[in-house]
C-alpha cells in the first residue's frame, strides 16, 4: 500500500484548529485528503475536499501520479467558488510544502492539520473514503483509469444528490449544503 502521509518539510506543519470547535455552517471547515484506489493492475490517487458541515463533496481530482499539482489545480477550482475558513488535512507532503501553504495563505484561508498520528482528526474526510470503497472499489475491478474516471464521476452525483446520511436527518449532502447557504443569505 502506497504511504501517502510522509513529511516534506516540518517548518509547514500547522496546528490542529478543529478540537472542540462546532461546526454549523457550509463552507466553515473543509477536509482534504488523498487515497489511493485500486484497479486491476495498479492503482491511482484520489483527493478529495469535503464540507465537513454537509458532508458535501466539495471537489476531487484523480491522477496516476502523487505529483503535487493534482491537489493545488483541485484546491484553486474548488476556491475559485466557494472559500471555507478553514481547511484541515493531514500532515502529509502534499500539505506540507510551500505551494499548499501559499495558495491558502493568500486566499485568507485558515490552515489545520491533525496530529501526527491521529486519524481520528480527519474522521469525516476518511469515513468517506471508506463508503467510497465499500460501495465501489472493493466489488468491482477497474481496467483502465478511463472506467475508474467513469465510475466516480457517477458515484459523486450519486453521494451528493441521493445518498441519505443519518447524520444529517436524512438528508443528502447537496440539500444540506444549499438549505445551509440559503437560510444564511435570508
Amino acid at each position: 500500500k502506497p504511504n501517502l502521509s510522509k513529511r516534506y518539510h516540518s517548518q509547514y506543519i500547522r496546528p490542529y484548529l478543529l478540537r472542540n470547535l462546532k461546526i454549523n455552517r457550509p463552507d466553515q471547515v473543509w477536509g482534504v485528503d488523498i487515497t489511493y484506489l485500486r484497479m486491476k493492475k495498479g492503482f491511482m490517487y484520489l483527493f478529495v475536499i469535503i464540507d465537513w458541515y454537509s458532508r458535501y463533496i466539495v471537489d476531487y481530482e484523480l491522477s496516476s501520479t502523487l505529483d503535487k499539482s493534482f491537489v493545488l489545480s483541485c484546491l484553486n477550482r474548488a476556491i475559485s467558488r466557494q472559500k471555507p475558513e478553514i481547511i484541515n488535512s493531514d500532515q502529509g507532503g502534499h500539505f506540507t510544502n510551500p505551494d499548499y501553504i501559499k495558495l491558502l495563505e493568500d486566499n485568507g484561508v485558515k490552515i489545520s492539520m491533525d496530529g501526527k498520528g491521529q486519524c481520528l482528526d480527519n474522521v469525516r474526510t476518511e469515513r468517506f473514503f471508506r463508503t467510497l470503497k465499500y460501495d465501489r472499489i472493493y466489488i468491482n475491478e477497474f481496467e483502465t483509469p478511463r472506467e475508474l474516471r467513469i465510475m466516480l464521476i457517477e458515484y459523486m452525483k450519486t453521494y451528493n444528490t441521493y445518498r441519505p446520511h443519518s447524520s444529517l436527518g436524512g438528508a443528502c449532502p447537496v440539500d444540506y449544503y444549499l438549505k445551509s447557504k440559503l437560510n444564511e443569505a435570508a
